[in-house]
C-alpha cells in the first residue's frame, strides 16, 4: 500500500453480455484505461432475465476476441453472488455502464444490495458514449431476429453468430420465401 491506497486496482465489469455489444466494449475499454486489472465477469445465468441466446462459454469467447488488444483485461464466467466473485478475484470495485435514468434506478438498487453484503466493494459508473446510449443487447437480438443488420452494433464475430442463428423460417427472409412458395403452389 502507498498512502493508504492499494498499488494495483482490480475491478469487475459484470453482465450477461447476451450478446456483447460495441457499447459494452466501449465501457470495458474505457475502464481498462483507468484500472490496472479489469475482469469482465460473464454471468452464467441470470435470475432476472430470460434464458440466454448464447451459452456462457460463447459469450466469454466473443468478449475475449473483442478485447484481445487490451492486456489488462481478462474474462471469467461466474455463477455466484457478485460480491463473492469480487472477493474471490480480489476486486475493489464493480464497474457498470449507465445509459439512462432507468439504468440508474436499477443500478442504485443493486448497489444498495451489494453494499449490504460487502461495504468494502465500491460501485463505479461509466456513462455510455452518446452513440451507444440507446444500444442494448435486447434491441440487438430483436433486430437480428427480424433480419436487421447489426454489424455496426456488435463485434464482428457476434454479428456472424447472430446472422447464422436467425436464418430460420421465423425471420422475415424466411417468411418471404415461404410466401412465394405457397403462392406458386396455389
Amino acid at each position: 500500500m502507498t498512502d493508504g491506497y492499494p498499488q494495483q486496482r482490480t475491478v469487475v465489469c459484470p453482465g450477461t453480455y447476451d450478446p456483447v455489444t460495441n457499447g459494452h466494449i466501449d465501457i470495458i475499454t474505457r475502464t481498462a484505461r483507468l484500472f490496472e486489472r479489469v475482469v469482465v465477469g460473464v454471468v452464467n445465468s441470470s435470475v432476472r432475465k430470460e434464458k440466454p441466446l448464447f451459452p456462457a462459454e460463447a459469450r466469454k469467447g466473443f468478449i475475449e476476441e473483442a478485447v484481445a488488444d487490451l492486456p489488462n483485461v481478462e474474462v471469467q464466467i461466474f455463477a455466484d453472488l457478485l460480491v463473492r466473485f469480487c472477493r474471490e478475484i480480489g476486486a475493489d470495485a464493480i464497474v457498470k455502464g449507465m445509459r439512462a435514468i432507468s439504468d440508474f434506478e436499477y443500478e442504485f438498487e443493486m448497489d444498495q444490495l451489494n453494499h449490504n453484503l460487502d461495504p468494502g466493494i465500491e460501485s463505479i459508473y461509466v456513462i455510455a458514449s452518446s452513440h451507444y446510449s440507446s444500444l442494448s443487447s435486447t434491441g440487438v437480438k430483436e433486430m437480428a431476429t427480424f433480419g436487421g443488420d447489426v454489424s455496426d452494433l456488435v463485434p464482428p464475430s457476434v454479428a456472424v453468430a447472430l446472422a447464422s442463428s436467425h436464418h430460420t423460417a421465423s425471420s422475415p427472409v424466411g417468411r418471404e420465401t415461404d410466401r412465394s412458395t405457397s403462392d406458386a403452389e396455389a
